[in-house]
């Protein structure tokens, strides 16, 4: 399918690996000229190369820590006014809550709900100006089964998924949209990190660990990160003008309800 997206241009964030350089490689695929962006320059010129070759799109490596005003500007020096832009961050580590700090607490806020609308705020009015926006949050399937020990990751999600969805309602009539896509478990480097810290602190091998988690998944696998970033693409495709202030949930079946 022809995404009608050859000649947009996007911000990708965080995205020198993982769901975010899935998100970076379908749009560049799909036609897009990408800026995408991390905190370490010699992985972010790797991917940049690779994405390159792979599907002969412009790619342009932007190192920067988005949660500050200096990164964002960078973001938006790269590419002034993107017709797309993909919100992704890192979440705080498992921790009991118990023992979250105050400054712990606005940190994670910070990251993973405030980083995101500063960004919308920047880049909206010259998208409804344009008559074309695509905005997608990458937040997590802890938004709608959160879990315990990532509660400020998913009480922060939870809270940009909420502020973006009367904003959605406004900028709808300028096909301008916002969405997001709110991952279950996807095999990355995060993944296999947090596995092998489980498979320490149960005395057993990484594939056991990995395997126990599988069999509560109906589909028995972990999810391919090019699943996510195809999904991604289809919600910034002109084809996807009717979808806005929508939570799509990719997670293989573990959430067990209707809705």
């Amino acid at each position: 399918m022809d995404f009608g997206l050859a000649g947009r241009k996007a911000i990708v964030c965080a995205s020198s690996r993982g769901l975010g350089k899935a998100c970076a490689r379908a749009l560049a695929e799909a036609g897009c000229e990408v800026v995408i962006n991390g905190r370490d320059a010699k992985m972010l010129s790797v991917t940049a190369g690779e994405l390159a070759s792979l599907t002969g799109a412009r790619i342009i490596p932007v190192a920067a820590d988005v949660a500050t005003e200096e990164g964002q500007k960078a973001l938006l020096a790269a590419c002034p006014e993107p017709d797309i832009l993909i919100n992704n961050n890192a979440g705080p580590p498992l921790r009991d809550f118990r023992e979250l700090s105050r400054a712990q607490m606005i940190d994670g806020v910070t990251a993973n709900m405030i980083v995101a609308i500063e960004l919308i705020q920047k880049v909206i009015d010259p998208m409804m100006a344009r008559k074309f926006g695509r905005i997608v949050n990458i937040t997590s399937g802890a938004v709608k089964a959160p879990l315990a020990g990532l509660d400020l990751s998913s009480g922060a999600r939870a809270g940009l998924t909420a502020f973006v969805a009367g904003v959605a309602r406004t900028v709808a009539d300028k096909n301008v949209t916002i969405n997001s896509l709110m991952p279950g478990a996807f095999d990355t480097d995060r993944l296999q990190g947090t596995l092998a810290k489980g498979a320490e602190k149960a005395g057993k091998t990484v594939a056991e660990i990995a395997a126990a988690r599988m069999a509560t998944i109906p589909a028995k696998r972990f999810g391919d990160p090019a699943e996510f970033g195809a999904a991604c693409a289809f919600l910034c495709s002109s084809q996807a003008g009717y979808i806005t202030g929508q939570n799509l949930l990719i997670d293989g079946g573990f959430f067990p309800g209707a809705f």
